[in-house]
Protein backbone atom coordinates (compact mmCIF):
# COMPACT_ATOMS: atom_id res chain seq x y z
CA UNK A 1 0.00 0.00 0.00
CA UNK A 2 1.02 3.57 -0.64
CA UNK A 3 0.42 6.73 1.30
CA UNK A 4 -0.10 10.22 0.00
CA UNK A 5 2.71 12.61 0.77
CA UNK A 6 1.38 16.02 -0.15
CA UNK A 7 2.95 19.42 0.53
CA UNK A 8 -0.41 20.57 1.91
CA UNK A 9 -3.23 18.35 3.19
CA UNK A 10 -6.27 18.00 0.95
CA UNK A 11 -9.95 17.46 1.58
CA UNK A 12 -11.22 15.58 -1.47
CA UNK A 13 -14.92 16.30 -1.89
CA UNK A 14 -16.74 13.67 -3.98
CA UNK A 15 -19.51 15.00 -6.21
CA UNK A 16 -21.88 13.27 -8.58
CA UNK A 17 -25.39 11.97 -9.02
CA UNK A 18 -26.44 8.81 -7.15
CA UNK A 19 -25.03 5.73 -8.87
CA UNK A 20 -22.23 7.62 -10.62
CA UNK A 21 -19.48 5.64 -8.86
CA UNK A 22 -18.42 8.04 -6.07
CA UNK A 23 -18.37 5.38 -3.35
CA UNK A 24 -16.52 2.89 -5.52
CA UNK A 25 -13.79 5.43 -6.32
CA UNK A 26 -13.54 6.73 -2.74
CA UNK A 27 -13.33 3.26 -1.16
CA UNK A 28 -10.60 2.14 -3.57
CA UNK A 29 -8.64 5.40 -3.22
CA UNK A 30 -8.86 5.32 0.58
CA UNK A 31 -7.74 1.70 0.62
CA UNK A 32 -4.88 2.26 -1.82
CA UNK A 33 -3.48 5.37 -0.12
CA UNK A 34 -4.47 4.79 3.54
CA UNK A 35 -6.64 7.88 3.43
CA UNK A 36 -9.44 8.67 5.89
CA UNK A 37 -12.85 8.36 4.26
CA UNK A 38 -15.98 10.00 5.70
CA UNK A 39 -19.03 8.41 4.09
CA UNK A 40 -22.24 9.99 5.30
CA UNK A 41 -24.37 7.20 3.80
CA UNK A 42 -22.63 4.60 6.00
CA UNK A 43 -22.99 6.83 9.05
CA UNK A 44 -26.72 7.08 8.27
CA UNK A 45 -27.03 3.34 8.91
CA UNK A 46 -26.29 4.04 12.58
CA UNK A 47 -27.99 7.42 13.00
CA UNK A 48 -31.56 8.00 14.09
CA UNK A 49 -32.34 10.22 11.10
CA UNK A 50 -30.71 11.94 8.09
CA UNK A 51 -30.09 15.16 10.05
CA UNK A 52 -28.30 13.14 12.73
CA UNK A 53 -26.17 11.40 10.08
CA UNK A 54 -25.20 14.77 8.61
CA UNK A 55 -24.24 16.07 12.04
CA UNK A 56 -22.20 12.95 12.86
CA UNK A 57 -20.39 13.13 9.50
CA UNK A 58 -19.62 16.79 10.17
CA UNK A 59 -18.26 15.97 13.64
CA UNK A 60 -16.10 13.15 12.25
CA UNK A 61 -14.79 15.42 9.50
CA UNK A 62 -14.01 18.14 12.07
CA UNK A 63 -11.91 15.73 14.09
CA UNK A 64 -10.09 14.40 11.02
CA UNK A 65 -9.27 17.94 9.86
CA UNK A 66 -7.12 18.24 12.99
CA UNK A 67 -4.82 15.47 11.71
CA UNK A 68 -3.49 17.41 8.69
CA UNK A 69 -3.77 14.18 6.69
CA UNK A 70 -5.63 13.75 3.37
CA UNK A 71 -9.36 13.08 3.74
CA UNK A 72 -12.04 11.94 1.30
CA UNK A 73 -15.58 13.14 1.98
CA UNK A 74 -18.74 11.76 0.42
CA UNK A 75 -21.91 13.21 1.82
CA UNK A 76 -24.17 16.19 1.30
CA UNK A 77 -22.39 17.67 -1.69
CA UNK A 78 -25.37 17.97 -4.03
CA UNK A 79 -25.39 21.77 -4.13
CA UNK A 80 -22.68 24.38 -4.61
CA UNK A 81 -23.58 25.89 -1.24
CA UNK A 82 -22.88 22.57 0.52
CA UNK A 83 -19.58 22.15 -1.31
CA UNK A 84 -18.52 25.73 -0.61
CA UNK A 85 -19.26 25.22 3.10
CA UNK A 86 -17.01 22.13 3.13
CA UNK A 87 -14.25 23.95 1.23
CA UNK A 88 -14.45 26.87 3.66
CA UNK A 89 -14.08 24.53 6.66
CA UNK A 90 -11.14 22.83 4.93
CA UNK A 91 -9.34 26.12 4.28
CA UNK A 92 -9.93 27.24 7.88
CA UNK A 93 -8.18 24.04 9.00
CA UNK A 94 -5.20 24.60 6.67
CA UNK A 95 -6.37 22.26 3.90
CA UNK A 96 -6.81 22.66 0.17
CA UNK A 97 -10.20 21.49 -1.06
CA UNK A 98 -10.30 19.37 -4.20
CA UNK A 99 -13.66 18.67 -5.82
CA UNK A 100 -13.73 15.32 -7.60
CA UNK A 101 -16.70 15.08 -9.93
CA UNK A 102 -17.55 11.49 -10.87
CA UNK A 103 -19.60 11.65 -14.07
CA UNK A 104 -21.77 8.87 -15.43
CA UNK A 105 -24.66 9.11 -17.85
CA UNK A 106 -28.00 9.38 -16.01
CA UNK A 107 -29.45 6.09 -17.31
CA UNK A 108 -26.45 4.04 -16.14
CA UNK A 109 -26.29 5.88 -12.81
CA UNK A 110 -29.99 5.35 -12.13
CA UNK A 111 -29.77 1.63 -12.95
CA UNK A 112 -26.79 1.26 -10.60
CA UNK A 113 -28.40 3.24 -7.79
CA UNK A 114 -31.69 1.35 -7.90
CA UNK A 115 -29.91 -2.02 -8.20
CA UNK A 116 -27.76 -1.37 -5.10
CA UNK A 117 -29.13 -3.46 -2.23
CA UNK A 118 -27.70 -1.12 0.43
CA UNK A 119 -29.61 1.91 -0.82
CA UNK A 120 -33.09 3.00 0.10
CA UNK A 121 -33.57 4.88 -3.16
CA UNK A 122 -36.75 4.48 -5.16
CA UNK A 123 -37.54 5.98 -8.55
CA UNK A 124 -39.14 8.95 -6.81
CA UNK A 125 -36.31 9.61 -4.32
CA UNK A 126 -33.75 9.16 -7.10
CA UNK A 127 -35.51 11.73 -9.28
CA UNK A 128 -35.62 14.18 -6.34
CA UNK A 129 -31.89 13.69 -5.75
CA UNK A 130 -31.18 14.39 -9.43
CA UNK A 131 -33.33 17.53 -9.34
CA UNK A 132 -31.40 18.78 -6.30
CA UNK A 133 -27.96 18.17 -7.84
CA UNK A 134 -26.02 21.22 -9.02
CA UNK A 135 -23.01 20.36 -11.19
CA UNK A 136 -19.72 21.94 -10.14
CA UNK A 137 -18.79 25.12 -11.97
CA UNK A 138 -15.43 26.45 -13.18
CA UNK A 139 -14.85 28.35 -9.92
CA UNK A 140 -14.86 25.02 -8.06
CA UNK A 141 -12.17 23.81 -10.49
CA UNK A 142 -13.25 20.16 -10.28
CA UNK A 143 -11.27 17.14 -11.34
CA UNK A 144 -13.61 15.22 -13.60
CA UNK A 145 -13.40 11.43 -13.76
CA UNK A 146 -15.64 9.03 -15.60
CA UNK A 147 -17.69 6.68 -13.48
CA UNK A 148 -17.36 4.14 -16.29
CA UNK A 149 -13.56 4.08 -16.39
CA UNK A 150 -11.37 1.78 -14.35
CA UNK A 151 -10.26 2.81 -10.89
CA UNK A 152 -6.65 2.97 -12.12
CA UNK A 153 -7.46 5.57 -14.77
CA UNK A 154 -9.60 7.55 -12.30
CA UNK A 155 -6.84 7.55 -9.68
CA UNK A 156 -4.27 8.63 -12.25
CA UNK A 157 -6.30 11.75 -13.08
CA UNK A 158 -6.78 12.64 -9.40
CA UNK A 159 -3.13 12.00 -8.53
CA UNK A 160 -2.04 14.19 -11.40
CA UNK A 161 -4.08 17.09 -9.97
CA UNK A 162 -2.88 16.43 -6.42
CA UNK A 163 0.74 16.41 -7.54
CA UNK A 164 0.54 19.41 -9.88
CA UNK A 165 1.39 22.01 -7.18
CA UNK A 166 4.37 19.87 -6.13
CA UNK A 167 5.45 19.51 -9.76
CA UNK A 168 5.29 23.29 -10.17
CA UNK A 169 7.41 23.78 -7.04
CA UNK A 170 9.89 21.15 -8.28
CA UNK A 171 10.23 22.91 -11.64
CA UNK A 172 10.97 26.18 -9.86
CA UNK A 173 13.61 24.57 -7.65
CA UNK A 174 15.16 22.42 -10.39
CA UNK A 175 15.38 25.17 -12.98
CA UNK A 176 16.66 28.38 -11.45
CA UNK A 177 16.36 31.45 -13.58
CA UNK A 178 19.39 32.18 -15.73
CA UNK A 179 21.04 35.54 -15.30
CA UNK A 180 20.40 37.85 -18.20
CA UNK A 181 23.29 38.57 -20.55
CA UNK A 182 23.64 41.93 -22.13
CA UNK A 183 25.83 41.56 -25.16
CA UNK A 184 29.12 39.69 -25.23
CA UNK A 185 31.60 40.08 -22.46
CA UNK A 186 35.25 40.53 -23.28
CA UNK A 187 37.91 39.23 -21.04
CA UNK A 188 41.18 41.12 -21.14
CA UNK A 189 44.26 38.96 -20.94
CA UNK A 190 47.47 40.33 -20.02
Amino acid sequence: MKSLSLTKPHLMILVGIPGSGKSFFAEKFAETFHTAFVQQEKIAEYAADPAGAKQLASMQLGQLLKTKQPIIFEGDTHTRAERLELAKAARAAGYDALTIWVQTDPATAKARALRDKATTLTNDTYDRAIARFTPPNNLENPVVVSGKHTYASQAKVVLLRLSSPRAEISRQIAAPARPERHGRQRIAIG
